[in-house]
């Protein structure tokens, strides 16, 4: 027996009723001979970490645009912290940790440079509309390497469904998708004070206390009533009062933080870069790297142009701009 099949068994052993096994995955998009140690959710975790698009999302802006300081986050390390809570909650519920890691590491490859305002930019300018959940499945399933990744369907079910109006299939995309949220408010609450835009006094009073007035102190009351409510249930979730609170306080973060933090010359500044790159490419077509022709041939020019600009970081759009309307 190899080494593979004995982690099947394993988990066969083990884990909940409710867990995905590697085993019986919905397979790939093109089949292929399996690993002789790993499980095929491990294989999706490993390819995930070593892509190029995994890597570029340390220049990825997670709030503030191309932020001064060492300490704020990234899209990278906001990925390995929905890892972490990820893990967590999978192995507290004995799921399948392999499959949750995986999505957790793929969630975001599909972000936009400057963030969220990159996605809405992209998304209105572009003839087929644009939501990263649907670029990381695209870079996944397409883009990567040049032919995607071939990742199992639970995995790309997780990608896509992290967030959106469809829950994933399995409970270990669930888990990613309830992690990405309780990453991010908690994540982004300690940047914006950083940032002195908010101090902690400002955190809404009731909020805090039913979560916790320490960043520790809310990750790890979320986390815990997670997985209190979904221990031996079908779904994932939270409890009413500390979901309340939760809803409540990323509310309170998109008024003071989301929307209002990043000043109108910022956002101006970031739409007029993608645009302007946009408009650019669309005009010059024959500048895309070749690689871009391979998508350009079957899906068109202008989707080649929206995945180049895309993929770009914070910083390569910024170089590139400057660049070319600089001179």
């Amino acid at each position: 027996m190899v080494i593979r099949q004995e982690i099947e068994k394993l988990e066969e052993k083990i884990l909940s009723p409710y867990a995905a096994l590697s085993a019986k995955t919905k397979g790939r998009q093109n089949p292929e001979e399996k690993c002789s140690i790993r499980t095929e959710f491990q294989r999706d975790r490993d390819r995930i970490l070593h892509c190029k698009s995994f890597r570029r999302l340390k220049h990825k802006t997670q709030v503030f645009i191309a932020p001064e300081g060492d300490h704020y986050r990234t899209r990278l390390t906001h990925t390995l912290e929905v890892s972490q809570i990820s893990r967590t909650i999978a192995r507290a519920l004995r799921l399948n940790e392999d499959l949750t890691e995986a999505i957790a590491l793929g969630h975001d490859l599909g972000h936009t440079p400057f963030g969220h305002i990159g996605e809405r930019v992209l998304d209105s300018i572009s003839k087929n509309g644009f939501k990263h959940n649907l670029q990381s499945l695209r870079i996944v399933e397409v883009l990567e390497g040049g032919t995607g990744l071939n990742l199992t369907w639970e995995v790309r079910d997780g990608i896509r469904n992290h967030t959106g109006p469809q829950l994933p299939a399995t409970l270990e995309g669930q888990i990613v998708r309830i992690s990405d949220r309780i990453a991010y408010i908690n994540h982004d609450i300690d940047d914006a004070i950083r940032a002195n835009i908010i101090s902690i006094d400002n955190l809404p009073k009731e909020c805090i206390e039913v979560l916790g007035k320490t960043h520790r102190e809310r990750i790890n009351t979320m986390v815990e009533d997670v997985i209190l409510y979904s221990m031996d249930k079908p779904y994932i979730g939270m409890s009413k009062r500390v979901g309340d609170a939760t809803n409540q306080l990323r509310s309170f973060m998109f008024e003071r933080v989301y929307i209002s933090s990043v000043s109108q010359s910022e956002v101006e500044k970031a739409n007029r870069i993608v645009k302007e790159l946009f408009g650019y490419f669309l005009e010059n077509i024959h500048k895309l790297p070749e690689e871009c022709f391979n998508v350009i041939s079957q899906d068109g020019e202008e989707q080649g142009v929206c995945d180049y600009i895309a993929g770009m970081t914070d910083r390569y759009a910024l170089s590139l701009y400057e660049t070319l309307y600089k001179q």
